[in-house]
């Protein structure tokens, strides 16, 4: 008796620790003595003697009490719904898990299925859009899965039988855990807060308005000309902001013609973005010419000058509008209460101060100085602020765009070809033929209005979605090497749904893992066109430290946005777009000014995915963190079928947590130390 009121107070204080928020918020009717009552009826119920069982049981009843309501039913049914519903034996656990997984997969997976046909116009080239489309395109099926769960009480069946660990307890047991204690954690993750369905749509809505916002957000190249009258690029060149004028910015490192000058053109482009003192009507839009250097605008069909009102703040109005969502959202997120730490605590699983400490090394590492002074050698001139996009250290940039494009347009000109041709692709990574064939039969390739993107399946009867752009006269070499991209993210997302041991664990740790495989794939696009194997050398360390640098002053612009925002919570727009641009500013002062010169440039703030995928920056330079590791790892399996099958296993991990998963897939934690000292050895030399 003694042992077991001992229990029964260890049990009260995890409990109340769990439900400490929701009560301060007044959203629980459970008091502490009912919680009391409801361990006491299953442990009299039940010989419970594990600490264990006892561990999950007080933890998932504080979880549970902390997420019911009065609607749910009184502190009597409650008592009663622990008491008939909690699994003390472990084999009646494992039963509920596997019957929570299948249905979670069989919901997940047949919505995901109605959103992507939903979205197919407002996604994919094609159609003629309408107002329907853009309101079938922002509804959300699964708004009302939460709603619904909690009513039907499987979302408390699943949190007071598999209750949630915080990210810090899940790092700390993770040498620990079997396969099915991780499955068992995921599915803890379910069910943490209790956010409406109305809210649910709102913020949907917000993401898919953004989406079409930069869709749609054509530079004309073939309508810009210098302040004295020259056209510098070809006719029909339509180049969307910020991937494709990044990428023209970075093909013009090979010796092309006007090539310094192309650069400095899209440069002032895209600070005009920045700034939003581009003209409102030059955004895909034939009708104009404009001069982006002095900023005069001229009408196609006579050439006579016109005055056109600037876009203002339209860019960061989106941006506003997915905080005002948000700030609805953490409401009902007492234990995440902002979107920062839902993104990094709870999304990422990498704490916010922890990335930004690990980016800072880098940005002010002697190594960004050192790397600075070599493509200052190699360019023969001084660094200009756009050479953070310097392409040089690839083996594609001495060779002309043109002749590449020629390449990829005669073999894709259109999306299925590029689709019938990935099983070869794959044995050319290493894959064995029945591999490569089982893996493509899984992926479906869509020409896309946007930049292209990839959507992953979530069960396993689906196929992930290549969604690329492919021009009238097939793929260019840009559109191929995004493509390449995609498709990374795509076998990744096929490796770890179809062949993982258990649902739950399907997918990865986070977003910047589906990068690193991306990056992976996207580093050997002229290997897969033929030009000879990828291997890890002096230039493509440099080529993954310089893309590091480069995303990491983006996204620490970013994050400090979001703060901004939550510091400023009734900013209007224009104010917004101040900050951001004052923000922008600063990162560069701090971290970009002393190797690439130009005070006060705002260029980290052109990235798109700030408009239309919040906070999904970071994912990047963590990304390229991984990839280096993963590089670094791989290295050692020179058969390209050893090879295929190390990124095989690695990629079955599943969703660990970040470091976990690198643990297990390399031998050492997530980290920036062996790529500081592999490019301090190169520059040494």
């Amino acid at each position: 008796m003694k042992r077991r009121l001992s229990t029964l107070f260890a049990l009260v204080m995890l409990f109340a620790s769990c439900m400490r928020t929701q009560n301060e918020n007044d959203l629980s009717n459970i008091s502490k003595d009912a919680c009391y009552q409801a361990i006491n009826s299953v442990l009299e119920s039940n010989s419970v003697n594990d600490s264990s069982i006892s561990e999950r049981l007080g933890r998932g009843v504080g979880q549970a009490a902390g997420l019911w309501r009065e609607s749910d039913g009184s502190e009597a049914d409650f008592i009663q719904f622990v008491k008939d519903n909690f699994k003390a034996d472990p084999a009646e656990r494992e039963l509920l898990a596997v019957k929570l997984s299948r249905a979670f997969e069989q919901y997940l997976c047949y919505n995901d299925m109605l959103t992507v046909d939903l979205q197919k116009p407002t996604v994919l080239e094609g159609d003629t859009l309408t107002d329907i489309d853009y309101i079938f395109g922002s509804y959300s099926p699964t708004a009302h899965f939460v709603d619904d769960m909690f009513e039907n009480k499987v979302a408390f069946i699943t949190v007071l039988n598999f209750p949630f660990y915080s990210l810090e307890e899940k790092n700390a047991g993770s040498g620990e855990w079997s396969r099915q204690e991780w499955a068992y954690l995921r599915l803890g993750d379910m069910f943490t807060s209790r956010v409406p369905a109305r809210v649910s749509q709102m913020v949907n809505g917000t993401y898919q308005a953004a989406e079409n916002y930069i869709a749609g957000y054509n530079i004309l190249m073939d309508h810009l000309e210098t302040d004295d009258g020259r056209v510098l690029f070809p006719k029909d060149m339509v180049l969307l902001s910020h991937w494709n004028l990044r990428d023209e910015l970075k093909s013009n490192y090979a010796d092309v013609p006007n090539a310094r000058e192309k650069q400095e053109m899209i440069f002032k482009v895209m600070e005009r973005i920045v700034c939003q003192d581009i003209p409102a009507l030059v955004v895909n839009n034939p009708d104009y010419i404009w001069q982006p250097y002095s900023n005069r605008v001229f009408r196609a069909s006579d050439h006579q000058e016109v005055s056109l009102e600037p876009e203002g703040a339209a860019r960061y109005r989106y941006i506003l509008d997915q905080f005002h969502a948000f700030q609805e959202q953490d409401r009902y997120e007492p234990s995440m209460p902002t979107a920062i730490v839902r993104n990094f605590d709870g999304g990422l699983e990498v704490p916010q101060a922890e990335m930004l400490r690990l980016f800072q090394q880098v940005m002010a590492s002697d190594q960004v100085k050192e790397v600075g002074k070599l493509i200052a050698k190699r360019l023969g001139r001084e660094l200009r602020p756009y050479d953070i996009w310097y392409d040089g250290f690839k083996p594609r940039s001495s060779m002309p765009e043109d002749v590449l494009t020629e390449q990829t347009r005669r073999l894709y000109a259109s999306a299925h070809d590029f689709e019938k041709d990935m099983p070869r692709q794959l044995v050319n990574l290493g894959f064995s033929q029945e591999k490569a064939e089982s893996i493509a039969s899984h992926i479906v390739v869509e020409g896309a209005r946007g930049s292209g993107h990839e959507w992953p399946m979530l069960g396993r009867w689906e196929p992930a979605r290549v969604r690329t752009r492919i021009g009238t006269q097939g793929m260019d070499y840009k559109g191929y090497n995004i493509c390449v991209h995609e498709f990374g993210h795509a076998v990744e997302a096929v490796l770890d749904m179809y062949d993982i041991d258990h649902y739950m664990l399907s997918g990865v740790p986070n977003t910047a893992f589906t990068e690193a495989m991306a990056f992976l794939f996207q580093y050997r696009d002229l290997q897969l066109l033929g030009y000879g194997r990828h291997g890890m050398d002096d230039d493509i360390t440099l080529d993954i430290f310089w893309g590091m640098y480069e995303i990491m002053g983006v996204s620490v612009v970013d994050m400090r946005m979001w703060q901004w925002l939550y510091d400023n919570p009734d900013a209007d727009a224009v104010q917004l777009r101040d900050a951001v641009i004052e923000i922008a500013r600063d990162v560069w002062n701090s971290y970009y000014e002393p190797v690439l010169g130009t005070h006060d440039c705002p260029i980290l703030a052109i990235y798109s995915h700030m408009v239309n995928a919040p906070m999904y920056l970071p994912a990047y330079p963590y990304g390229h963190m991984v990839q280096y590791q993963l590089e670094e790892h791989l290295a050692a399996f020179e058969d390209p079928q050893d090879f295929a099958r190390e990124l095989e296993r690695i990629y079955h991990l599943g969703r660990l947590t970040p470091n976990a998963w690198m643990k297990n897939a390399t031998g050492d934690v997530v980290g920036v130390s062996s790529v500081l000292d592999a490019v301090r050895a190169i520059v040494g030399k």
